[in-house]
């Protein structure tokens, strides 16, 4: 049990659900980039520390609040140099079965980050643990699970839900949502939701 499951939030497990051994799980970082580079779970928690007080919304109809912590994806970067002709990075799941791509310029984002706990204990397997992306502002289809690559391209590419007719920007429409935090339905305007 953990914050997520404590509050009831839907479990999804496109292209399956791995179990990753925390102790042994790696990043690797690939593509247009100046040198290719691989860390660990450790090493990504030496990292200066990142809390997004923010909601994960699921085009499925539901949005949770929790406190994210984790590496900005701005410190992500002063530890990886993306080419001059780098304009996305398309995250991969552990095993291949998920992949999803973002440009950059969305990923510029100051609550934009590699998830690795929540309220203050480790993202439990069943949300994407020992490390997920978490981007707030898009919805939860661009936040891959169980993040075990990231290659940086020069294009926009299909995904998992996306090659399934799901919009490849995936900026979150205005609409109606399912507050999981006050089981309530709320309106929303579109883009990140800061309403609630």
């Amino acid at each position: 049990m953990g914050v997520l499951d404590d509050l009831g939030v839907p479990v999804f497990k496109a292209g399956g659900m791995p179990d990753p051994d925390p102790a042994s799980h790696r990043l690797a970082v690939g593509g247009l980039v100046e040198q290719e580079a691989s860390f660990n779970l450790a090493e990504i928690k030496t990292w200066p520390l990142t809390q997004a007080d923010a909601r994960l919304t699921s085009v499925s109809g539901f949005s949770v609040r929790a406190l994210w912590q984790g590496a900005s994806w701005r410190e992500f970067l002063s530890r990886v140099t993306p080419t001059a002709a780098a304009s996305h990075a398309t995250f991969t799941s552990v095993g291949g079965g998920y992949q999803t791509t973002v440009s950059l310029a969305d990923l510029d984002h100051p609550r934009a980050l590699l998830c690795y706990a929540v309220g203050g204990e480790p993202l439990e397997p069943a949300y994407g643990g020992p490390l997920r992306m978490f981007i707030p502002h898009l919805w939860g289809y661009k936040s891959a699970k169980w993040l075990a690559g990231i290659e940086f391209g020069d294009r926009m590419l299909g995904g998992y839900w996306e090659d399934r007719g799901y919009p490849r920007e995936a900026p979150i429409q205005p609409g109606s949502t399912l507050d999981v935090n006050t089981r309530t339905r709320r309106a929303i305007a579109g883009g990140e939701v800061t309403e609630f």
